[in-house]
């Protein structure tokens, strides 16, 4: 398998100039204090469409025949893909269908109407989607439009490489979320081409890594599980392109734990003012928890640049989200307490959390669960607090007033 070359690059840069945006990098001071070196994000949450897709995919399509743009495309999708393939299409002429799983976040199925493809729900996975979209391809003629196993999709996403070492020069390490490979092949790619020593990093979320195990067989193996708030990146098999550019170009690949990609989602919004969606945070999530040696190598001085690869989430998952975040943070705090039934019972137990200083954010109030005395009521108390330190505060004084907080997870 033939690598990305120096041709296929500029002319990728050269297509796409004038449609896409130079997204900005921004600095973290909160991520450099905790690397020890500066960190800066590359803001692809930015781009048209909400994530670096559209790179590959107008690369993709702009480079058919006439006659193949005349048949139409067609892709699979759970939004990100989808949305770049339907703007790209309309962009150049092109009708487009796409087919995404019944769970595809709803933001994105709207969007991906709105940018004018023919949108059809098949499957629960991006897989089973991508199986109706072949079968599409071969029933009709469209040209099918991979997410991310194809050359001229690795060449456009390398395009985001580029920017990244023209921005920041001396940047010394890039890390990347990771789904199929299509960007974090590309960024490695134009590095490799850039003729610097830059370290590149993938990051999966680990309940849907396939890669570590493809690596280490030496070959694209599907993941054993697939269950991810990170639907960006839950991808079941790497593709064989990628695969080919990640096995000789990048460094290694990580993954993070949902409690870390939504802590992660937490900090973008709450220090860098950035909406991401859970998948665009991974690269923040692992260096918010892994260690930065191990990722960055030895400390030589040069910036570390983390990619937000899309910032397209459902409201309503946000809202899950950060809740999540919280409460991995330490910040929310959920018990459940036996309380006598009696008058007062509940106001004393509120004024042990009031006397704390933190925030009472609900109470479910019970008499009816099984294991209850006839004099004693179950309370769910959830309260906000400051972080960690305060979060056991609360539960000292809760133990210390004789009560026995039972954490919830």
């Amino acid at each position: 398998m033939e690598l990305l070359t120096r041709d296929q690059l500029d002319q990728a840069l050269d297509m796409l100039a004038p449609v896409m945006r130079r997204t900005p990098l921004v600095a973290s001071r909160v991520l450099s204090d905790r690397c020890g070196r500066q960190v800066w994000l590359k803001c692809e949450n930015l781009q048209r469409t909400g994530s670096f897709k559209p790179r590959g995919a107008y690369n993709r399509i702009a480079r058919l025949t006439d006659e193949e743009r005349s048949r139409g495309v067609v892709a699979a999708s759970a939004g990100n893909h989808a949305q770049g393939v339907a703007w790209a299409a309309a962009e150049l002429g092109a009708t487009s269908t796409v087919f995404m799983p019944t769970g595809a976040p709803l933001p994105k199925l709207v969007a991906t109407k709105a940018y004018g493809a023919d949108v059809h729900q098949i499957g629960t996975t991006v897989d089973e989607a991508l199986t109706s979209a072949i079968a599409f391809s071969e029933r009709t003629g469209a040209v099918l439009i991979h997410p991310f196993d194809h050359i001229d999709v690795v060449a456009g996403q390398a395009t985001a490489g580029v920017e990244i070492v023209q921005q920041m020069p001396d940047v010394g390490t890039i890390v990347v979320p990771t789904g199929g490979g299509g960007l974090v092949a590309g960024i490695a790619a134009a590095v490799a081409l850039s003729g610097k020593d830059i370290r590149v990093v993938g990051v999966q979320a680990e309940k849907a890594a396939a890669w570590p195990e493809s690596l280490r067989v030496g070959e694209p193996v599907p993941a054993q599980h697939m269950s991810t708030m990170a639907d960006g990146i839950a991808v079941g098999r790497p593709g064989v392109v990628p695969f080919a550019h990640v096995r000789q170009l990048v460094d290694s690949v990580v993954t993070v734990s949902e409690d870390a990609l939504s802590r992660a989602l937490l900090l973008c919004m709450e220090r860098a003012k950035l909406i991401v969606e859970p998948a665009g945070a991974a690269a923040v999530a692992a260096l918010m928890n892994l260690p930065t040696t191990e990722l960055a190598g030895e400390d030589d001085g040069r910036p570390i640049v983390a990619v937000l690869s899309g910032g397209n989430i459902d409201p309503l998952l946000l809202t899950q989200v950060v809740t999540h975040g919280l409460r991995a943070a330490g910040r929310y705090l959920a018990v459940r307490v036996v309380i006598p039934d009696r008058p007062g019972g509940l106001v004393n137990l509120l004024g042990v959390v009031r006397d704390t200083k933190a925030s009472v954010v609900d109470v479910l109030h019970t008499r009816t669960a099984g294991t209850l005395a006839i004099d004693e009521v179950d309370v769910l108390l959830t309260v906000e607090t400051q972080g960690p330190t305060h979060r056991e505060e609360v539960l000292e004084a809760l133990r210390s007033r004789n009560y026995d907080p039972r954490v919830q997870v």
